[in-house]
């Protein structure tokens, strides 16, 4: 057998027990090598009977004296006995198994381990792990040693598990496939050693050193995909190469009525040099909120135009693509540039000449052809905000449809750095550090129940007074990206509660399932300052900019990840008023209470993000699982410096070919795609 091999070929394991391996994830010999322990028990004190303290974890090999089926006064089924050895004796006590009455019959040797504890006044044995044995000096597998705990499903308990790997290791050929001078450089032991020393460690040491290689393979083999992706994305594809005149860049620059950030001026620095190349641009830009990305991509799209190529904008919700129609109308007012708005209530076919498209998900949709609407197929640059909105698939057809276009994605979810350099291995990576200049700090606040009425009358006082207004956001019922009819019920029902609270002020209701026309009616409102509060779900989140909303209220904030709590934070502070954000909250301790009180602290969405990942990991981070965001079963996305020297490696190997052959098969991806 080999690591390919599938876990049917070990003994005793049938149809039924293949099905429940598969519920772990566990179809290969490889895959149940890679089933690693979520603890361990030190059962490796080895000692006598008369040496034994209470509350001692230890280890003794005996032989059993009685053991019996006994029911205690409230009716439990218990098994009580005793064991000795050449130095006493000392009670076992097991509850409800039965069966143990007739493997563990006098006379029988026997390895216990467990915690040494009391059964009335006598030291006892209570429910120890047990293993038979023929000679004092056997080896064992489940006592007398550091034991691993693994995850568990309806029969597979650790003990199962733990037997089926032993056999799995014994009779398997594993063989190392890194060449010796990665081992040597990233101080990596030998693989099967690895596998050894993760499933029958000597000491905890050992435990970690053999855990930390076979989280360096996972990270690798996500590395070594990042890298093929690269490959592929320029392999015999060539981009229209996009002449950069830089008088006319500057041109653009100096209409825009602000000033440019230096990192917005360094990531268009960045972006031009991509452009110029026939190898088409992957770029993944991110920024904070109000870190002006969309500036930056209205400059590559400018570049574009200017050489005669069309530019493709998607955004995950009309929302968002509505307000980077606006934006980008401002943007391009001095010059004839023509922009179109698509989205699913548009049935015209043929949209005419444009340079710039902006839409959804309707970009994709079969009826929407780019050389349709231009005659000629000219897309130059395709930029997705909030990439990780989209599907895989979703992105990769709107690309397709494009030609071979330059890509620039974009996320105001700030990445922290392991993420980045794990994840996202395949694209170049540019970020937005400064903030323009002006922009408020948003004081923000957790507001216990208690104080909620308190709450309700500062923020009446501060939209009727100061003549400001204000966001209250209701979390989405289900986790998921799209909305359902209890959730427009929820907000409906807040909103109807809170018409009552707030009798003198003009209040909105907005919801994801509104039709378009009634989306736009709603912000238009709100935004020429017809409506006081915006009753609303977390549509939100992204594309909304009134510059008069000067308070935030998030209701159940402790359901939201800080990532998404900072985005809809971003949606405040936008004018010169000071601004609020309030975040109402049950929760008064544990994990959850100390995520909200950092927002109250911290204004740096990296921050927050780094936060985020250590208290929830990535999938919490970007909030959906359609973003086709690995997952690791071993690794840890905290720990930069091993990502580091996997990322290091895969280049390594990826460059030298004699070296790439050994990981052929250990790819998924097929490197000719």
């Amino acid at each position: 057998m080999d690591l390919t091999s599938p876990v049917t070929e070990l003994p005793k394991i049938g149809p039924i027990f293949e099905k429940k391996f598969e519920k772990l994830g566990i179809v290969t010999l490889e895959n149940l090598f890679y089933h690693v322990p979520t603890r361990y028990l030190d059962y490796s004190l080895i000692t006598t009977i008369s040496k034994l303290h209470p509350d001692e974890t230890a280890t003794i090999h005996a032989k059993i004296v009685s053991l019996k089926n006994i029911y205690s006064k409230r009716g439990l089924k218990m098994q009580i006995g005793s064991v000795e050895d050449s130095t006493g004796k000392i009670t076992v006590l097991w509850f409800n198994q039965p069966f143990l009455v007739k493997t563990l019959y006098p006379g029988r040797l026997v390895s216990l381990s467990g915690k040494i504890g009391f059964f009335g006044r006598k030291l006892c044995l209570t429910s120890p792990d047990y293993e038979l044995m023929v000679e004092e000096d056997d080896p064992t597998t489940h006592t007398g040693r550091i034991v691993p705990i693994y995850p568990e499903t309806a029969g597979l308990s650790s003990k199962w598990i733990r037997r089926k790997i032993k056999e799995a290791y014994v009779n398997s050929a594993i063989t190392e496939f890194l060449p010796q001078n990665i081992l040597d450089k990233f101080k990596l032991i030998d693989f099967k050693k690895a596998i050894k020393f993760v499933h029958f460690p000597e000491s905890f040491e050992e435990a970690e050193t053999g855990r930390r290689r076979l989280a360096f393979n996972e990270l690798l083999s996500l590395e070594l995909r990042s890298q093929i992706r690269k490959l592929n994305w320029k392999k015999n594809k060539v981009a229209n190469k996009i002449t950069i005149d830089r008088k006319l860049i500057e041109s653009f620059i100096k209409s825009i009525s602000f000033d440019l950030t230096n990192s917005q001026k360094k990531v268009i620095g960045e972006i031009l040099e991509n452009l110029k190349s026939e190898i088409p641009m992957n770029r993944l830009l991110e920024g904070d909120v109000g870190s002006g990305k969309t500036v930056v991509a209205a400059v590559a799209a400018f570049a574009a135009f200017t050489n005669g190529y069309q530019t493709v904008i998607m955004a995950p919700t009309q929302i968002l693509a509505s307000q980077h129609y606006k934006t980008f109308k401002a943007l391009f007012s001095k010059f004839s540039v023509r922009i179109s708005l698509i989205t699913s209530d548009i049935k015209r076919r043929d949209l005419g000449r444009n340079d710039i498209f902006i839409g959804t998900h309707s970009l994709i949709n079969g009826k929407i052809g780019f050389d349709t609407m231009s005659g000629t197929s000219k897309v130059g640059l395709v930029v997705i905000d909030e990439q990780h909105r989209f599907g895989v698939e979703q992105r990769k057809h709107l690309i397709k449809k494009s030609g071979t276009p330059h890509v620039l994605t974009m996320t105001a979810t700030p990445i922290p750095r392991t993420v980045a350099l794990a994840a996202y291995g395949d694209m170049d990576l540019s970020v937005l550090t400064d903030m323009p200049p002006g922009r408020l700090k948003v004081t923000t606040w957790v507001i216990p129940e208690q104080k909620r009425n308190g709450a309700y009358d500062w923020i009446r006082s501060q939209v009727s007074d100061l003549k400001s207004q204000a966001f209250i956001v209701c979390p989405l019922i289900e986790d998921s990206d799209a909305e359902t009819l209890a959730d427009v019920k929820s907000v409906t029902s807040e909103f109807i509660n809170l018409q009552s609270i707030f009798s003198n002020l003009r209040l909105g209701l907005l919801h994801g399932r509104l039709k378009p026309s009634e989306k736009d009616k709603v912000l238009e409102d709100f935004k020429k300052g017809r409506i006081d509060i915006l009753v609303t779900t977390p549509v939100v989140e992204v594309g909304i900019d009134i510059p008069n909303a000067s308070v935030m209220v998030i209701e159940a904030a402790e359901r939201f990840g800080l990532a998404q709590l900072h985005q809809l934070r971003g949606r405040v502070g936008r004018g010169r008023s000071k601004s609020y954000c309030l975040l109402f909250s049950n929760f008064h301790s544990g994990r959850a209470y100390t995520r909200l009180k950092a927002m109250e602290k911290t204004h740096s969405g990296f921050e927050l993000s780094e936060l985020d990942l250590k208290l929830r990991g990535p999938g919490e981070i970007f909030g959906t699982a359609q973003s086709g965001f690995p997952e690791l079963k071993i690794a840890g996305w905290n720990n930069y410096e091993l990502i580091k020297d996997a990322k290091n490696a895969a280049e390594e190997i990826i460059e030298d070919p004699v070296k790439f052959k050994v990981f052929k098969s250990k790819i998924k991806e097929d490197i000719s795609n």
